[in-house]
């Protein structure tokens, strides 16, 4: 039998597949546009465009480097069994990238940061209870925030004030600033986090508006946060006697410690560090923040790598947003951890 050559009639008009692409793709041109202009139906140009991909008029690629961060954010969430991981590619093809300046450091949680505000956009609703902790890389996402998602949250600080911390990182500033940028409310204890005695705690979680914030605590339902990393290095404010005492440090290292989230000190799996300096610390407990349904961490630099991992196993993270050189060392670290106890 001689085989069929003619072309199908029904086919679509290849000029017209490459046209609407042209104009979709490079003219950036609105579907309704396209239709108009070409006399079809907007159902017709979503067919013409899914052809256009179909025969290869038009491919999609994803550069190197780029894909690279999506590979480490499956390979992340695999490892640490975590509900999201966000990845900003920081200076990934620029002369910074790998450098230990100030100035790619200072990039890299500029562009965490704003990762953080527009995921935070994207799932917060009216109904939430929001926790918010101090630090600089919570002021630099509220600084990215976009003031006309009006979402009447409520937000509440996580723990007390830091006396040594400047205006704009303390916590009290900035939980009244992120409700203001949403238009909800916001609550937070009128305390310095770090008391004389584990008495004179008791003493101010009684005080009337700070009670109220302390109930609060079991009802969160996301939390945002930086980490404090005490391992390799004490690069954590938290760990200098502007905050604590040197016995206060001492006991930490003893303990442990490996990092900090929300005035509590963890150590390498992530359980909370027994020291007497909890018992004197106004803040969310460490059960009522490991219990919080959506824990969003934000970290960048290597040198928070063991910090992060170790929150990570205690279970202290839900939502991983961080920039791709300390994704990079994550996964070295678990792919060496995995060498070390394969039989």
């Amino acid at each position: 039998m001689k085989k069929n050559t003619a072309i199908d009639k029904y086919n679509q008009s290849p000029f017209l597949i490459l046209k609407t692409a042209y104009l979709y793709y490079m003219q950036n041109k609105s579907q309704s546009d396209i239709a108009e202009d070409l006399s079809i139906s907007i159902t017709t140009v979503s067919r013409l465009l899914n052809k256009a991909k179909e025969q290869k008029i038009i491919e999609f690629v994803i550069r190197d480097p780029y894909l690279k961060c999506i590979e480490l954010e499956q390979k992340l969430k695999e490892c640490y069994r975590l509900k999201e991981v966000i990845i900003a590619p920081n200076g990934i093809n620029d002369e910074l990238d790998g450098t230990d300046t100030e100035l790619a450091k200072d990039n890299a949680k500029r562009l965490v940061a704003l990762e953080g505000a527009r995921y935070l956009q994207r799932i917060i609703r009216p109904d939430d209870i929001l926790g918010v902790t101090w630090g600089s890389t919570v002021y630099n996402m509220i600084n990215y925030l976009n003031p006309a998602q009006k979402i009447p949250a409520k937000f509440v600080t996580l723990h007390g004030s830091i006396a040594c911390c400047e205006n704009e990182l303390d916590v009290r500033t900035l939980v009244s600033r992120m409700a203001k940028a949403f238009f909800g409310k916001n609550y937070y204890l009128l305390t310095d986090a770090l008391m004389s005695s584990s008495a004179a705690v008791d003493i101010m979680k009684k005080e009337r508006n700070n009670r109220e914030v302390f109930q609060m605590f079991d009802t969160i339902s996301i939390s945002v946060n930086g980490i404090g990393s005490f391992y390799p290095e004490e690069s954590s404010v938290l760990a200098t006697q502007a905050f604590m005492e040197t016995d206060d440090l001492q006991s930490l290292r003893n303990a442990g410690a490996y990092g900090d989230i929300a005035l509590r000190f963890f150590d390498a799996d992530g359980n909370e560090c027994k020291s007497p300096l909890s018992e004197r610390m106004i803040a969310i407990s460490f059960d009522q923040l490991k219990r919080i349904p959506q824990k969003i961490a934000l970290a960048s630099g290597v040198h928070k790598a063991y910090s992060v991992r170790a929150a990570l196993r205690g279970g202290l993270i839900d939502v991983l947003i961080i920039d791709y050189q300390l994704a990079q060392k994550l996964i070295e670290l678990a792919d060496t951890e995995k060498r070390l106890i394969r039989p």
